[in-house]
């Protein structure tokens, strides 16, 4: 007791039709009757696309990347997208999964060590990237066996290289038929999303169309029946209908859903820019009249903290909408504080392996019985059975923290080219082991209570220990025999952790000394590793790592010395000294 848990506050989703998710998406006959509203916006430039010529650029992007262009077919393996956010983004996207050929979603947030990493992973034999990161991929390419003709710019243009608009120019040019929507099945794969899963290396998370249709119908059923005790309000846009801000990545799993996945199941305008950017955040929701953002807790802070943000008004905003990490309870406080009309600030509870989401916190007037609470995360989505164990694999008593299971149609494939990996993290009766610990009560909330694996997530990215102390361990200089990594709390939001290396000299470290030592391995990791990878928890000298007769390294004594020495020393205050 409690056991499998189920979804019964909502109906369940409709079995997969075996088909194409972009047919399923780009052709609902309420199209018809819908106005050609404008669709997109270049939140830099101001250029705009209309609801209709999106539907037929992603129909003639198809054909130019299949029969009647590139013919990519799925045989030929992934095609990896490397850009940041941008209008044909989502335009690429959909065409990809119209000819049913798999894609893998490559950061643009990385270093070339990064790039050439995630490159060789993903198998891609063809490349579409930003302008910006087009040197980075040349690079890469060079050590991975990509052919530079096979490398083409997304979202721009750059002398002497074919564009992804020049092939769908050519298309529309020549006038030349468009493709049909290709058949898929059940063990079709529609996307690779790099994932830490819940320990180690970047993996390949491998997403089938069965798994976006179920991950979007899952949050399309919470919207219809929210909207049944919902009175929607009278936009003040200048078209009558919601303004998104698209700041989270696209490559991110919640950025590809919010803004691609599901940004067909109404009316909407979307925004594009680049990346976060205070002042261009803070610009276009004034210039735009920005309704909904979807953000990280790391933006979330911003906007509540930043100097810049702080002086926008915020009172068009109706829609926040938060995850990829915890949202701590101050910091919603000051969300709804500054954004005091929004109608829906909600918080979930999602992972790459189970395509978005799985836990979701529902408007508070749907449910008189769930109501905002500090610490809630939410409750199970549509179709979603869940379970939290013990860690001798027994069921937890209601109220009893455990690592959360995970059972439906949105649980995704595996891991690329990765079966122990996969065999950890999804068990022989489709179980998803979460590696995050929670608790759930008898009318069935669901509460975080931390991580069970040694994964962080740092400004919603995850981040692996093992990276980074495989990178600090390659260091030139020689200067540590041994390495631990493990999360501390940062300064910014007390409930997120950031890396900290407990570092064991070697006799050259020790001739060399440790603020020297320290200097030039932090510069090291901000050359090799992006942002979120960073030592912003410092580095730590001792004499020996703790670890468990087996070699397991004991992170959490690392953890408990680090909070008492914290402590002893004066509190947060003491951190940076440490």
């Amino acid at each position: 007791m409690p056991g499998i848990l189920t979804a019964d506050l909502w109906p369940e989703v409709p079995l997969w039709p075996t088909k194409n998710y972009a047919e399923l998406a780009l052709e609902r006959p309420e199209f018809q009757a819908w106005d050609n509203f404008t669709l997109q916006i270049d939140g830099v430039t101001g250029k705009k696309r209309k609801f209709r010529e999106f539907l037929d650029l992603v129909a003639d992007a198809a054909t130019a990347l299949g029969a009647g262009g590139l013919g990519l077919t799925a045989e030929q393996g992934f095609v990896g997208l490397m850009s940041e956010n941008c209008m044909d983004y989502p335009v690429i996207v959909y065409a990809l999964f119209k000819i049913g050929v798999p894609f893998s979603l490559i950061p643009s947030l990385v270093t070339p060590a990064e790039s050439r990493t995630l490159l060789k992973l993903s198998d891609a034999r063809t490349l579409f990237v930003s302008p910006r990161l087009l040197p980075i991929a040349l690079e890469a390419a060079k050590e991975t066996g990509l052919p530079e003709s096979r490398i083409f710019v997304l979202g721009g243009h750059v002398a002497g290289r074919t564009s992804f608009s020049d092939l769908y120019h050519r298309v529309q040019s020549k006038k030349i038929p468009r493709v049909p929507y290709a058949l898929v099945k059940e063990d079709s794969i529609a996307y690779m999303v790099f994932s830490s899963g819940t320990s180690g290396l970047p993996k390949g998370v491998l997403l089938s169309h069965k798994n976006i249709y179920y991950g979007a119908l899952q949050i399309a059923i919470m919207l219809e029946k929210s909207a049944t005790v919902l009175t929607p309000p009278k936009l003040d846009t200048p078209e009558g209908i919601p303004v998104a801000l698209v700041v989270l990545p696209m490559y991110h799993t919640m950025g590809l859903h919010a803004f691609i996945i599901r940004m067909l199941f109404a009316p909407s305008t979307f925004v594009y820019l680049p990346k976060w950017n205070p002042e261009r955040v803070a610009e276009s929701i004034h210039k735009y009249k920005i309704t909904s953002l979807s953000m990280v807790p790391s933006m979330a802070h911003q906007l509540a903290t930043h100097a810049k943000l702080r002086k926008v008004n915020l009172d068009g905003i109706l829609s926040i909408n938060t995850g990829a990490a915890y949202l701590p309870p101050e910091l919603r406080s000051k969300l709804a504080h500054r954004a005091k009309n929004v109608i829906s600030l909600t918080e979930g509870y999602g992972m790459s392996e189970c395509t978005v989401a799985a836990i979701v916190e529902p408007i508070k007037q749907l449910f008189a019985h769930i109501q905002p609470t500090p610490g809630l995360t939410g409750v199970l989505i549509p179709s979603m059975r869940a379970r939290i164990v013990r860690e001798d694999g027994s069921d937890a008593e209601f109220d009893e923290p455990g690592e959360l299971l995970l059972q439906g149609g949105n649980v995704a494939m595996g891991y690329y080219k990765n079966p122990k990996a996969t065999a950890e993290t999804f068990d022989a009766e489709g179980w998803l082991h979460t590696g995050d610990r929670f608790k759930v009560d008898k009318i069935g909330r669901y509460f975080y209570v931390d991580r069970a694996k040694d994964t962080l997530k740092v400004s919603g990215t995850q981040v692996s220990p093992l990276e980074i102390e495989d990178t600090l361990l390659v260091h030139p200089g020689g200067f540590i025999t041994d390495v631990a990594v493990a999360g501390v709390p940062g300064t910014r939001m007390s409930d997120e952790k950031v890396p900290r290396a407990w570092i064991v000299l070697s006799e050259r470290g020790r001739k060399a000394g440790r603020k020297q030592v320290a200097h030039e391995l932090e510069a090291w990791i901000k050359e090799r590793l992006s942002r979120p990878k960073w030592l912003r928890g410092g580095i730590g000298f001792i004499d020996e790592i703790p670890k468990l007769p087996t070699g397991k390294v004991l992170r959490r004594k690392l953890q408990e010395d680090y909070a008492a020495a914290v402590a002893a020393q004066g509190g947060p205050k003491a951190q940076a000294k440490l």
